[in-house]
C-alpha cells in the first residue's frame, strides 16, 4: 500500500474513532442534564405538594376544632329565615304539588381562644337549607276526597361554612408566628415521603423565609444559594399581601441526576472503551506488519548480500584456477581450494541456520535432552570462535564461580546458543573483542552472564532484539555480517530447556546477556 494512502486511511480512521467518542461524551453530557432538568422538576413539585399539604393541614387541624365547638352551641344571637314556594297542578288527575325550598341562618358568637390569637371572638353563621314537596289529590268534584302527603328534608351546608372559616382563618392565623403554624419535623417527614413516593434518594437542608429574612424554622446546615435553592410559597394570605418562603437545598442532586444515567453511561464507555482498544490493537497489527515486511525485505537483501559476496569469490577462485600459471602451482591451488571451501562452508552454514529457525516455528525439531555439564559446553563454544578473537588481539576469560553446573540440555544446540552469543560479542566489538563469561549459583538454578565490550544498544534495540529478522536500523546494513535470526535461535532454543534469558546494554558501554538454567541433581 502506498504510504501517503496508507497514512490517510490511519487518519480517517482515528479521526471517525474521535467522532465516536465525541458523539458518546455529547450524548452522556445530553442525557444528564434532560436527568436535571427533570430532577430539578420533581424537586419543585414536591416542594409544591409539601406546601400545600402543610397549609391543608393547618387547616383541617383548627376547622375539626371549630365544628366541634360549633355544634355544642345551641342558642342563636339572630335567627333568619327566607322560603321560597311555589306549585304546579295536573287537570288531568287532579294532583298538586306544592314545592318549598328555605333557608335558615343562625347567628352565633365563638370565642376565639382555640385560635391562639388576641380577638375576642369569631361572628359565624349556621346554615341549613330546608326542603319539601306537599301533593294534593282533591275529588272529581274538586271538594270531596281530598288527601295531602309531605315530604321534607334538612342538609347543612357546610362546604359554605367550610369556605367562609378558611377565608376569615387566612386572616387571623396570618399574625400568629411562623414557628407555631409549622415544626422542622413536619416538613422534614412531608420531604422525605414525597422523595420516596418518586424513588429520589438525597440529603437535604431546609428554612422558612418570611420577607428575605430567616424564621426559627431552619435545619441546621442550611445556606442558602440563589443558584441550588429551591423556593416556594407558604401560607399564602392575597388578601393581606403576605406569605412565607419554603427553601430547601438537595445537596446529592447532581449525584441523583448522575445515578440516573450511570447504568446507560457505564456500558456506553464500556463499548467505546473495547472499540477503543480493538482499533488500538488494530494499528499496533498493522504497524507491526509493515515492520516485518521492512525486516523481511533488509532480510533479503542482506541474505542476497551474504550469498552473492561468497559466489563472487567462488568464481574468482575458479577463474584464478583455470590460469595456467596457477595450474602449475600447488600453493595457490591449495589457497584457491580452500577458498572455495570455506565459501561453501559459509554459504552452507546461513542455509542450515535459516532451515533451524523455520523448524522451530513449526515445532518440528526434536531436542534430546542429556546430563550436561554447562561450563564444559561454554568451553566447546569458546573453543569455536578462539582463533578469530586471537586473530583481532582479544581475549574470552571465564570466571567460572558456579560449584554445581549440571543441566538437564541438548548439547549440540546449547552449544549454539552459546556460539551465537560469542559471535555477536565479536562483531560488534569495534575494536579488539574483550569478552568475559561469569557463572554463579542462585538456589536452584546457574546463572550465566557473558559481558562485552562492544558498542552496546539503547533500549528500543534491546527489546526486539530477539525477534526474528530484527537488526539495528541505524549504519549500513552491511556493516555487520548476520540477518537476524541468531538470537531469535537462542531465545527459542532456551524456552525450550525451560531457561530464561535477558540482557543489560548501554549504548557505547558494551552489552551483558544473563541466562538463567535450572540445575539437576
Amino acid at each position: 500500500m502506498n504510504k501517503k494512502l496508507f497514512i490517510l486511511l490511519i487518519a480517517l480512521m482515528s479521526l471517525s474513532l474521535l467522532g465516536i467518542i465525541f458523539v458518546q461524551g455529547y450524548w452522556i453530557l445530553n442525557s444528564y442534564r434532560t436527568k436535571e432538568d427533570q430532577i430539578n422538576l420533581n424537586f419543585r413539585q414536591i416542594l409544591l405538594e409539601v406546601s400545600e399539604k402543610i397549609q391543608l393541614r393547618e387547616i383541617e387541624d383548627y376547622y375539626n376544632i371549630y365544628s366541634g365547638l360549633v355544634d355544642s352551641l345551641q342558642t342563636p344571637d339572630n335567627i333568619n329565615f327566607s322560603e321560597l314556594v311555589y306549585t304546579t297542578k295536573n287537570d288531568n288527575n287532579n294532583e298538586t304539588y306544592i314545592f318549598s325550598d328555605g333557608i335558615l341562618e343562625e347567628d352565633f358568637k365563638l370565642s376565639s381562644n382555640f385560635l391562639d390569637t388576641e380577638i375576642d371572638s369569631i361572628a359565624f353563621k349556621k346554615i341549613t337549607n330546608k326542603k319539601s314537596k306537599t301533593r294534593v289529590v282533591s275529588g272529581l268534584d274538586g271538594n270531596s276526597n281530598t288527601s295531602k302527603s309531605t315530604v321534607e328534608s334538612f342538609s347543612r351546608l357546610k362546604d359554605y361554612e367550610r369556605n367562609q372559616f378558611e377565608s376569615a382563618f387566612r386572616n387571623i392565623s396570618a399574625k400568629t408566628p411562623v414557628h407555631k403554624r409549622v415544626t422542622g419535623e413536619e416538613i422534614e417527614g412531608h420531604i422525605e415521603r414525597e422523595l420516596e413516593e418518586r424513588g429520589l434518594n438525597s440529603n437535604f437542608e431546609y428554612a422558612i423565609y418570611s420577607n428575605d429574612l430567616a424564621t426559627k424554622v431552619h435545619s441546621k446546615k442550611f445556606k442558602y444559594s440563589p443558584e441550588k435553592t429551591f423556593e416556594v410559597p407558604l401560607f399564602v394570605n392575597e388578601d393581606l399581601n403576605l406569605s412565607y418562603q419554603l427553601l430547601v437545598n438537595f445537596t446529592e442532586k447532581e449525584k441523583v441526576a448522575l445515578n440516573s444515567i450511570l447504568g446507560m453511561a457505564v456500558l456506553s464507555l464500556v463499548f467505546t472503551a473495547v472499540i477503543v482498544i480493538a482499533f488500538a490493537n488494530a494499528l499496533s497489527q498493522i504497524f507491526r506488519q509493515r515492520q516485518i515486511s521492512q525486516i523481511k525485505s533488509d532480510f533479503i537483501n542482506n541474505m542476497t548480500h551474504e550469498f552473492k559476496t561468497p559466489i563472487a569469490t567462488i568464481n574468482l577462485a575458479l577463474d584464478a584456477m583455470n590460469n595456467p600459471k596457477v595450474k602449475e602451482n600447488q600453493e595457490f591451488r591449495d589457497r584457491y581450494l580452500k577458498m572455495i571451501r570455506d565459501e561453501n562452508r559459509r554459504m552452507h552454514a546461513q542455509v542450515e541456520n535459516v532451515l533451524r529457525i523455520s523448524k522451530l516455528e513449526k515445532n518440528e525439531l526434536d531436542l534430546p535432552k542429556d546430563r550436561l555439564k554447562i561450563h564444559d559446553v561454554i568451553d566447546d563454544a569458546i573453543s569455536h570462535v578462539s582463533l578469530i578473537v586471537e586473530d583481532r588481539n582479544g581475549y574470552i576469560k571465564t570466571h567460572f564461580a558456579a560449584l554445581k553446573d549440571s543441566v538437564l540440555g541438548n548439547e549440540s544446540h546449547l552449544s549454539n546458543v552459546f556460539v551465537n552469543i560469542l559471535d555477536n560479542a565479536i562483531k560488534y566489538s569495534e575494536d579488539e573483542p574483550k569478552i568475559d563469561i561469569f557463572s554463579e549459583n542462585v538456589k536452584n538454578s546457574i546463572i550465566l552472564k557473558i559481558r562485552d565490550q562492544g558498542i552496546g544498544m539503547n533500549k528500543n534495540v534491546q527489546k526486539n532484539i530477539f525477534q526474528k529478522f530484527y537488526r539495528e536500523a541505524t549504519g549500513d546494513i552491511h556493516n555487520v555480517k548476520g540477518h537476524g535470526l541468531g538470537l531469535a535461535y537462542v531465545k527459542r532454543i532456551l524456552e525450550d530447556h525451560d531457561a530464561e534469558i535477558y540482557v543489560e546494554s548501554e549504548k557505547g558501554k558494551g552489552s551483558t546477556f544473563i541466562i538463567k538454567l535450572h540445575l539437576i541433581s
